[in-house]
């Protein structure tokens, strides 16, 4: 814990320094006056401990200049009411009147060091809770991880499962960087064909190809000022790497169609579930871009490493269903909770949510039962993929007691397709109405 002592009288400040030293868990450093402790105060400093009667700036007016930044416990030998009053509005949560016995300052400063972590913990958990439903231990040592990186412009990397949130984890960073009031533009680079990627990241001007009939700009210029996003970045084209390296670079894009390049001003953050150091050895991805990209790598770990998380985020998602589907909310029994909590949960939160959703679509209890999760079928290597969803349709159109207009809606495919699969499947139709 740092402290920071202002003192005007030698003696006293030199009596705390040698005293306060003697605690290994205390680091300390003073100041003989106010002004100076004004221009060297920094965020490492944890308590501020201050005289009241002192030359030039007093310490009432130094606490109202610190407005409440740091923690604080004054020290005076002339104590007033009107003083105390004074202090306690400003924030402070010990006044002692000198002379005092260090173990009474050394009690004081330890009520604060608790005060401190509280604080810091609270503004923690808010800063969390608003991007992300819970939190777990294995979740906050990445978040602190992508926190601390977010104050800089380093280039980061997010490893990680696919559906761990890569890119709740990608606006994360963008929020608590200093480009958050900016643009944040997310691309997909394995969702785009190929022969549109460079057109969609860099531009184009008019005339550049056929249905080019106006300028466009690309994802980079969209992100100057901001963040950009490359997500699946381990499935980029060959032939485009060398291009985003020069972005990487120089920093400066050239649209498709023109020679005059365009200064962009951007933090990149990239994310992979693939191998990439495999992709370097077998030639499919340039080992000078992986190193641009991840200065700072971040590992998300799996659902199954952050059980804390699954039952708040089960029940976030049943609200967010019976809202979207204008359903009533429904608790999960104590089966349906431990089944989902035993569950490995391959598909990571993006499983997770489908799960949660189709069982409050399915679900005509009172209550999600163990048996409206269908994950039963989802459990190791045993049962196909074709008789996973053959159980699914026999599910749904008993659910839907043989209707199929309505178990088509809910499969979310043409009556035409349910059809061939109930035929593929041998389901009999009818036989669900019972």
């Amino acid at each position: 814990m740092k402290l920071a002592i202002i003192e005007d009288d030698i003696n006293m400040r030199k009596s705390l320094e040698i005293a306060l030293g003697e605690y290994d868990e205390f680091e300390i450093v003073s100041f003989k006056n106010a002004k100076d402790a004004l221009k060297k105060l920094d965020d490492t400093i944890d308590l501020v401990i201050t005289d009241i009667n002192m030359p030039g700036i007093d310490g009432i007016e130094f606490l109202e200049k610190l407005d409440r930044k740091y923690e604080a416990i004054v020290i005076t030998g002339n104590a007033t009411l009107n003083r105390a009053i004074d202090s306690i509005r400003l924030g402070v949560k010990d006044f002692l009147t000198k002379p005092f016995e260090i173990d009474t300052l050394v009690e004081a400063i330890k009520r604060s060091q608790k005060a401190i972590e509280v604080t810091k913990s609270k503004k923690s958990q808010s800063l969390y809770k608003e991007d992300f439903i819970s939190s777990s231990e294995a979740l906050d040592s990445a978040l602190k991880v992508a926190k601390k990186a977010a104050s800089t412009d380093a280039s980061i990397m997010l490893f990680g499962e696919s559906g761990v949130g890569k890119e709740l984890f990608a606006n994360f960073v963008h929020k608590n960087s200093k480009r958050s009031e900016k643009n944040f533009v997310a691309i997909n680079m394995a969702a785009i064909p190929e022969n549109l990627l460079e057109s969609e990241l860099f531009g184009y001007e008019k005339g550049a190809f056929t249905d080019a009939t106006e300028g466009r700009a690309g994802k980079f210029e969209a992100s100057s000022g901001g963040t950009i996003f490359l997500d699946e970045i381990g499935e980029m084209p060959l032939s485009l790497q060398a291009k985003i390296l020069r972005v990487l670079q120089e920093r400066e894009v050239v649209r498709l169609g023109s020679n005059k390049p365009i200064k962009v001003d951007i933090r990149v953050v990239s994310a992979t579930n693939a191998n990439i150091e495999q992709k370097i050895k077998d030639s499919e991805f340039r080992e000078d871009l992986y190193f641009r990209l991840q200065t700072i790598p971040i590992e998300i770990p799996p659902l199954r490493d952050r059980k804390e998380e699954i039952i708040p985020i089960s029940e976030w998602a049943i609200k967010k269903s019976a809202k979207a589907y204008e359903l009533a909310e429904k608790p999960l029994s104590q089966n349906a909770k431990e089944r989902l909590l035993k569950y490995r949960w391959p598909g990571n939160i993006r499983e997770l949510l489908s799960v949660v959703e189709r069982a409050m679509i399915l679900s005509e209890n009172d209550e999600i039962s163990e048996e409206d999760l269908f994950l039963k079928s989802r459990d190791g290597s045993r049962t196909s993929i074709s008789n996973m969803e053959k159980e699914l349709i026999v599910e749904v159109l008993s659910s839907a007691h043989g209707d199929l207009n309505e178990a088509t809606a809910i499969l979310g495919m043409n009556k035409e397709t349910l059809l061939l699969k109930c035929n593929k499947y041998s389901i009999k139709l009818g036989e669900q109405t019972s």
